[in-house]
């Protein structure tokens, strides 16, 4: 009886053996032979979206003036509107706390909704087609509906009742 638990317990012991020495080679298989990683910016230069980033913030810094123009509150303000237009009211809320805690002006973030709401509907598919329309309403927020959002909104029937 004894001998048998012996014999179970080299027997196991020489698996468990095998399958640790495997076990290296088939990770290494699994994880890095046969992928390709991105290519990485080389430190020092700005990638073309960090470079687009830049021009934005330096835009919006030209064409404003007082804080609004500042980078921390371009960059949290357009999330802020971004995030009011996909109905995110609790992110929304809390990014608006943080805007307001840097000394950004409310009434800007305001505005700016307000012009992308004016500008009508954002297709779905095309997401930045909403940042960069946020983009735009921030440096001019008093920006006018394009013809093609202002038709169909003047054309739509007047929903409720009249009082007399």
């Amino acid at each position: 009886m004894l001998d048998r638990i012996v014999l179970r317990v080299r027997t196991l012991s020489a698996v468990g053996a095998v399958l640790l020495a495997i076990a290296p080679s088939v990770t290494q298989a699994q994880t890095g032979d046969s992928k390709q990683e991105p290519a990485k910016t080389p430190p020092g230069q700005a990638s073309d979206k960090d470079s687009r980033k830049v021009d934005e913030f330096a835009e919006a810094a030209r064409q404003l003036s007082g804080p609004a123009g500042n980078p921390e509150c371009v960059w949290i303000g357009r999330r802020v509107v971004n995030l009011l237009w996909r109905d995110d009211l609790d992110t929304a809320f809390r990014h608006l706390d943080l805007y307001d805690r840097f000394g950004c002006p409310s009434g800007h973030v305001q505005a700016t909704f307000r012009c992308v709401v004016r500008q009508g509907s954002i297709d779905p598919k095309a997401p930045e087609s909403l940042g960069a329309r946020v983009h735009q309403c921030w440096v001019n927020p008093t920006q006018q509906p394009s013809a093609a959002a202002a038709q169909p909104a003047a054309s739509a029937p007047q929903g409720g009742t009249q009082t007399q």
